[in-house]
């Protein structure tokens, strides 16, 4: 699905954020069902002059219309920015007070907010709290914990209804919607039966998949069976949105049913009555996730200009502004629905990780959010690795580290790149999308769905030290021969088991391209779905510009992109990580 746009531009090395935890609980002994009101305070990402905080409240008195939370520091931190509540400082001491949409607190209820601080030398947890003049628990724990591993994110708080505001994740409190028709093919493959019960995204990847093609279920249908998965809890529904005019302008296999000027089409029959449908009162029990078309301003980046990677196709696509005023349309009007959180496709790092791409997206990011009708409230976030192979975290190797005096970033398989995976990708562009003028909520999803890379052939830890290329190649657990390689990886394993909140300002693993389906033909295969015949999908083919001259690494006898593969899915399965029980 997505590829690769090298540089050999040589960057500063990365500066990673790194977090730290503390909880404010009673002392020793104390009856913490006593205390009028509990505080958890986390600090979640935690560096060098700064650190990002989340807290909790717990009312455990008699219910509350309004509330405010003050606590002083004991050193120079300095409060920057909050979000779900009004956060304010005046010389050492900080007031916490409710927004309009979480003011109520019942007995026994919580609100949850968070902030962005600077900080210089130790930072403590402060000592006390106090609720509305009453104080909370006192703290009892050790100060400064110093940086560590980016911890699990607050889950803020939850959606309190149709029409309310929204939830600052999702996916916290919810179950996520298993798709019965992709839950059916996966259960009837030998050791199926281990997966098929896991949530997958449906792809409305033309106009007729509105309604249903080929005997599946259409828009409507699976909305429908949400609201049973659904019982009387929360439940997100992930819909991909991909059907631009001259969609995926840089390959083949993906390519779609409408043309480079069929933005009208676009609009009236794909967008509007798919809006049409979410906005039916029925269904505004739902959280509807969509990810906001794949690949598509991503290529306007790499591949419209000026470069060996250009395409006419991307040109094109770049002049006429049909996928920037495509996508605006799309988050104007999804935007609008109470219960649709929009996440815009963002590559992934062996694509965009070079500054000389990053930077240029996120101008693209922030100018298609901005103008069109759209506005950056109608993002909640941005997805990377769609449908892509890139792994969570590289476990061996950190781009930071040194072989011999040499930064591995010159190894052949980095090329310069300032990230190695798609967690410090997605953290690191989050920071510049909120640094641009993006919401300082916003929330990352990572696809997990082929991205484990297990099996015998996984490393167990660093490559030899003998050069920066066998320290890299020896340790890296994507085996694919390049980056830039996107179609039916061999080797390919299921990753990471769809998971809310599994870091800070990373809102979910998910699954969006489910295991199984085929990313492209790997032969020409006549069709009416609009769908070429890309050569990155052919085993035989050496390459081009876009993946280093390297073969392709795709598996044969795939069948056309969104088919049923029945030999990448039982490869998926048995390269898993963490394997399968």
């Amino acid at each position: 699905m997505s590829r690769t746009k090298t540089s050999l531009l040589a960057a500063l090395a990365l500066l990673s954020g790194t977090s730290a935890a503390a909880l404010v609980s009673a002392p020793a002994g104390a009856v913490t069902a006593a205390a009028p009101c509990t505080v958890d305070y986390k600090v979640q990402n935690q560096w060098d002059t700064g650190f990002t905080t989340a807290v909790t409240i717990t009312n455990n008195g008699p219910a509350k219309s309004g509330w405010s939370l003050t606590w002083s520091y004991a050193g120079n931190q300095r409060i920057g920015n909050g979000w779900n509540a009004k956060v304010s400082q005046s010389g050492s001491s900080v007031t916490a007070a409710n927004e309009s949409y979480n003011g109520t607190l019942p007995s026994g209820g919580s609100a949850s907010f968070g902030f962005q601080a600077s900080y210089s030398g130790s930072n403590a947890v402060p000592a006390t709290f106090t609720l509305d003049g009453v104080a909370c628990n006192i703290a009892g724990g050790p100060t400064d914990p110093g940086p560590t591993d980016p911890g699990p994110t607050d889950p803020g708080p939850t959606d309190p209804g149709p029409g309310g505001p929204k939830a600052a994740n999702p996916y916290v409190g919810a179950k996520v919607y298993v798709n019965p028709d992709w839950s059916a093919k996966a259960a009837a493959e030998p050791g199926g039966s281990r997966i098929s019960n896991q949530p997958t995204a449906v792809w409305l990847d033309r106009i007729a998949a509105i309604g249903g093609v080929n005997g599946g279920m259409g828009l409507r249908a699976h909305l429908d069976e949400a609201l049973k998965q659904k019982g009387s809890g929360e439940l997100v529904v992930q819909l991909v949105i991909y059907d631009l005019p001259g969609r995926d302008c840089a390959a083949l296999a993906s390519n779609g049913e409408l043309g480079p000027n069929d933005l009208d089409k676009y609009k009236s029959q794909y967008i509007d009555p798919i809006t049409s449908i979410l906005s039916d009162a029925k269904y505004a029990g739902l959280r509807i996730a969509t990810v906001i078309e794949p690949d598509s301003l991503p290529n306007l980046v790499t591949n419209a200009g000026g470069t060996n990677t250009t395409t006419d196709a991307c040109v094109t696509m770049k002049s006429n502004g049909n996928y920037e005023k495509g996508v605006s349309y799309a988050l104007d009007k999804l935007g609008a629905l109470a219960n649709v959180y929009n996440y815009i496709d963002a590559g992934h790092h062996g694509w965009l990780g070079w500054e000389s791409n990053l930077g240029p997206s996120v101008q693209e990011f922030y100018k298609v959010a901005t103008t069109n009708g759209a506005s950056v409230g109608d993002v909640a976030g941005f997805i990377v690795n769609t449908a892509n192979y890139s792994p969570v975290k590289e476990p061996n190797f950190k781009v930071t580290d040194m072989v011999n005096g040499q930064t591995i970033r010159q190894a052949k398989w980095i090329d310069w790149n300032q990230y190695v995976d798609e967690q410090s990708f997605a953290l690191g562009l989050r920071d510049k999308l909120v640094a641009a003028g993006f919401d300082s909520g916003l929330g990352m999803l990572i696809d997990t769905s082929r991205n484990g890379w297990g099996g015998s052939a996984r490393p167990t830890g660093p490559g030899p030290t003998t050069s920066v290329d066998s320290y890299v190649n020896g340790g890296r657990i994507d085996l694919r021969l390049h980056a830039g390689n996107w179609c039916n990886q061999s080797g390919a394993g299921i990753g990471q088991r769809p998971t809310a909140a599994p870091a800070t300002g990373v809102d979910a693993y998910v699954w969006v391209k489910p295991p199984g389906e085929s990313d492209g033909n790997s032969a020409a295969v006549p069709n009416d779905e609009g769908k070429g015949f890309d050569r990155m999908c052919d085993p035989t083919y050496g390459g081009n510009a876009r993946n280093g001259n390297n073969p392709t690494g795709a598996l044969p006898n795939a069948p056309l992109a969104g088919h049923w593969f029945p030999a990448q899915f039982q490869q998926l399965m048995q390269n898993a990580y963490p394997p399968l029980s």
